[in-house]
């Protein structure tokens, strides 16, 4: 059945947001021009900057006065309609957006794989949190979850932000959701041109020439492709949520600033953007580093953050974002504080929209492990950058001889120079990254102009970026400390003798670390000095803000944070131990992989087969078999335990599964499973004697090959980071060699697989697994004894005469490589012949590393989002008291 209501429903729920949005867009915009009857506002020859404040420069202070224009205070009587229209019509934009949203999910929950997007992006296995990851996995459910949290925002801010700012400010936010609906709206025009790119097409309008179509046009897959594999984690499910609303938060600093520079009122619109612009800093923030959380616990470099151009196209705006903040404190007090301002500000939104470009154009080609491929909507996406580029550069050259400039140059003792100089760090910071990250699309403009490029991306990229961001967040580090002293006026009458303290504190904690770490690299002294110089600094200010009012501790507090993240960043990175080293001398393979960098990986990687303990640095190791997860069974059970019925998604028990005493299914029993992923069980056993298991995922898929995800200890001081290189095929059948066989007397000694055996005795039983043994019948067991290097295995095959029939069992080791089955009894000379197969051993090839103070950088992260917080809740209550009182 197909069912086309539901996709036909969402569709039109598409267009009514693009038209509402382009409704609001003109409704505002006309009510922002005051052209609706007697809501005319005054026409200003000469309008002046209405700005407040003091201005701190060449050790000279000058009080400035309010100045109030006539467009400012132009008051706006009657009725305004084209206002009321726009609040109707973004409202129900609101509503047309939350009905795309449920269409698509409704889609996808119920397996509605006629679709192009359900059958692309789920698939029957996954359970119900990893269908919320299909909605945004393809590009169509991003712009979605963007143009969602825009909507919601937008109605947020109808109600806070005033009258007299949101007929300007929501002309630029319904303006920005024209351009994201259009994007999924889906509409073709002749054979090329198309506008957006709609997430309810039907597999025969997206693949129309395919063969099967043309034999049954009403065909349904059975299956959907299903779920990238490293994306089924938790981590996905709220990572993108939160990064796609950090990217529309953005937004509303940028909407109040053009709205402010439109108005004439540069100045202004800090006041009502600061706690958006800490609220936007803070959950961007938060989003890039579930992202680096994610990648740690999901991908196997060892690693939270790699340098790849779509991780860079986040970070890039997140650090200009930040300068745009410090420069927002700065323009209560500063000209060059309040261009800056507006000048981030734009920057950071445009930014979003140049990452955005980036990453879904398909322009990255295969500099990037996870960018979006192009779906033909580069060219929409360029006009959506080049858009809003060309409106905000002509409306700030046309704005910005209404900002006033200061006479004097900025003093170094002023906090408004540490700030501004603080802001310049982080931006040019931003700026080495972003110029490298767009050495792609440098190469196509040259090639649209005709012109051969050869410039390339590093081949080290990590390399390359650590050797001019370590710097730059050296000289951050010692800023936040400097900056801090200043902004409290704890250095006055140009005298540095209050940082004497907190300096003497540095040096002696940073000699201690360095001399008991071991630290020698120049470059992570520098670091490590300047991290700490920070925690002392910002820790010695927050201990005087917290006798007074714990309010003004949000800038201590993220700065503290900071210092804690680079110094964890400095010592997990810096100092990572492989501890999985091969000793034996051996290549474990000859492949690529493990051959280049003069056999690293062969060096790094440690071969363990099942059930045999080998050493690793200080820890005794043991390869337990392979698990796999059951939906209703908590850990992990052996594979051998259940029989999983092929595209299925479900498991026959071969045993009673139990856990923790509780038997959960018993054998014969149906059962649940997640049969992608197999386990695989590693024991390690401390010098002490202490023992602990992590299980290490693997996934062999058609698509991406060994996809494999560490499984990780977490310690206080350290984390145990385990992944697999190499395994067998799980879902392969064991291939056996030819059969040998042996006839042999009890107590004879034979040799299997290169192992010693000795048959112990054959013993007549009435127990035969998987077979019941009646009066009438007969079965003997052989013991079998197989020494190795660690002890001796037992195998026992058997023999059954059952209702005149002859029977085998035969017992396979897995350890051993070994399947062996008695075959024939002979009374007369009292041999017994066993016929005997070889496979490959059961094995794994694993890779660990221990990541010292790893916690430090989680922790500091959760240290910035408190300050962010504290500091946004304040801002926030700042700007409502100051509103209340109409100013």
């Amino acid at each position: 059945m197909i069912h086309t209501t539901v996709g036909q429903l969402g569709h039109f729920f598409v267009i009514l947001s693009f038209v509402t949005a382009l409704v609001a867009t003109v409704a505002y915009f006309i009510s922002a021009l005051g052209r609706q009857g007697s809501a005319q506002a005054a026409v200003v020859e000469e309008p002046q900057l209405a700005y407040a404040g003091e201005s701190s420069f060449g050790g000279k202070t000058t009080k400035r006065k309010a100045t109030s224009t006539p467009a400012a205070n132009a008051s706006v009587t009657g009725k305004d309609d084209w206002r009321t229209l726009a609040r109707w019509a973004f409202y129900i934009h609101g509503i047309a957006v939350t009905g795309i949203a449920v269409s698509l999910y409704w889609i996808i929950y119920n397996h509605y794989f006629e679709y192009h997007y359900a059958w692309s992006h789920s698939s029957l296995a996954l359970p119900v949190q990893y269908m919320i990851s299909c909605f945004w996995e393809g590009q169509e459910g991003s712009f979605l979850l963007w143009l969602f949290w825009n909507a919601v925002l937008g109605a947020i801010l109808i109600q806070k932000s005033g009258s007299k700012w949101e007929a300007p400010m929501m002309t630029v936010f319904a303006l920005v959701q024209a351009f994201l609906a259009s994007m999924i709206l889906g509409i073709v025009f002749g054979d090329s041109f198309k506008i957006g790119s709609s997430p309810f097409l039907l597999l025969t309008e997206a693949m129309p020439d395919a063969p099967i179509f043309t034999a049954d046009p009403t065909f349904v897959p059975k299956d959907g492709n299903g779920l990238n594999p490293l994306l089924q984690n938790y981590w996905m499910v709220i990572h993108p949520p939160t990064l796609f609303l950090g990217f529309a938060l953005t937004l509303v600093p940028f909407a109040y600033c053009i709205a402010g520079l439109w108005r004439n009122q540069p100045y202004e619109w800090i006041r009502p953007a600061l706690p958006w612009t800490l609220f936007g800093a803070m959950i961007l923030g938060v989003g890039i580093m579930m992202g680096g959380y994610w990648a740690y616990e999901t991908l196997n470099f060892g690693g939270y953050w790699n340098w790849d151009p779509v991780e860079n196209a986040v970070y890039v705006p997140w650090l200009v974002m930040v300068g745009a903040l410090h420069t927002m404190l700065i323009a209560k007090r500063s000209s060059t504080g309040l261009k800056s301002a507006i000048i981030l500000t734009i920057a950071t939104f445009l930014l979003i929209l140049y990452s955005t470009f980036l990453t879904r154009s398909g322009i990255l080609g295969n500099a990037s492990v996870h960018s979006f491929t192009d779906l033909g909507l580069s060219g929409q996406l360029l006009v959506y950058l080049l858009a809003f580029v060309v409106m905000a550069i002509v409306l700030a050259s046309v704005k910005w001889k209404y900002i006033p400039s200061d006479g004097d140059e900025a003093s170094v003792y002023t906090k408004e120079f540490w700030l501004f100089i603080g802001a310049t760090v982080l931006c040019l910071a931003a700026f080495q990254v972003i110029a490298t990250t767009s050495i792609p699309v440098y190469n196509k403009i040259l090639e649209a102009f005709g012109k051969v490029s050869n410039l390339a991306l590093p081949a080290d990229q990590i390399a390359h970026y650590n050797k001019f961001q370590v710097w730059f967040f050296v000289v951050i580090a010692l800023l936040t400390g400097i900056g801090q002293y200043m902004w409290w006026r704890k250095l006055d009458n140009k005298k540095w003798d209050a940082l004497i303290t907190p300096g003497i504190l540095t040096l002696l904690i940073s000699a201690a670390l360095i001399a008991f770490g071991e630290i020698k690299n120049p470059v992570y002294i520098v670091l490590l000095v300047a991290s700490v110089f920070a925690l002392m600094t910002n820790g010695t200010i927050l201990l005087g803000i917290l006798r007074g009012n714990y309010r003004l501790s949000g800038g201590a507090i993220s700065h503290m944070g900071m210092a804690l993240m680079l110094i964890g960043i400095l010592y997990s990175a810096g100092f990572t131990k492989v501890i999985s080293i091969n000793n034996t001398g051996m290549l474990i393979s000859k492949q690529d992989v493990f051959t280049k960098d003069n056999n690293k990986e062969n060096k790094e990687n440690t071969l363990l087969w099942l059930n045999q303990s080998e050493r690793m640095g200080p820890y005794q190791l043991t390869y337990r078999g392979r698990r796999i997860e059951a939906r209703d069974v908590p850990g992990y059970i052996p594979s051998k335990d259940v029989a999983v019925i092929e595209g299925d998604f479900h498991g026959i028990a071969q045993r009673d599964i139990e856990q923790n005493g509780k038997v959960y299914h018993k054998k014969g029993d149906t059962l649940a499973l997640y049969p992608e992923n197999t386990y695989y069980e590693v024991e390690y056993r401390e010098p002490g004697g202490k023992i602990f298991t992590l299980y290490p995922r693997a996934q062999v898929n058609e698509r991406m090959g060994l996809l494999a995800s560490p499984d990780i200890r977490h310690q206080a001081g350290r984390d145990t980071y385990t992944f697999v290189s190499s395994v067998p095929d799980p879902s392969a059948e064991n291939t056996w060699e030819k059969t040998e066989t042996y006839s042999v007397a009890i107590k004879d000694t034979f040799f299997l697989n290169d192992y010693v055996a000795i048959l112990d005795d054959v013993a007549r039983t009435s127990e035969v697994e998987g077979m019941e043994i009646g009066p009438n019948d007969a079965a003997v067991k052989a013991r079998v004894r197989v020494l190795d290097k660690n002890g001796e295995h037992i195998l026992s095959p058997s023999f059954i005469i059952k209702d005149r029939m002859v029977g085998r069992r035969a017992d396979t080791s897995d350890e051993l490589g070994i399947r062996i089955q008695l075959s024939e009894i002979n009374p007369q000379t009292g041999k017994f012949t066993f016929a005997v197969n070889r496979t490959q051993r059961d094995y794994i090839v694993m890779k660990a590393l221990e990541k010292p103070l790893i916690n430090l950088l989680w922790i500091g992260t959760l240290i910035v989002v408190l300050g962010f917080l504290i500091a946004t809740i304040r801002r926030y209550r700042e700007f409502n008291k100051m509103s209340n009182k109409a100013v």
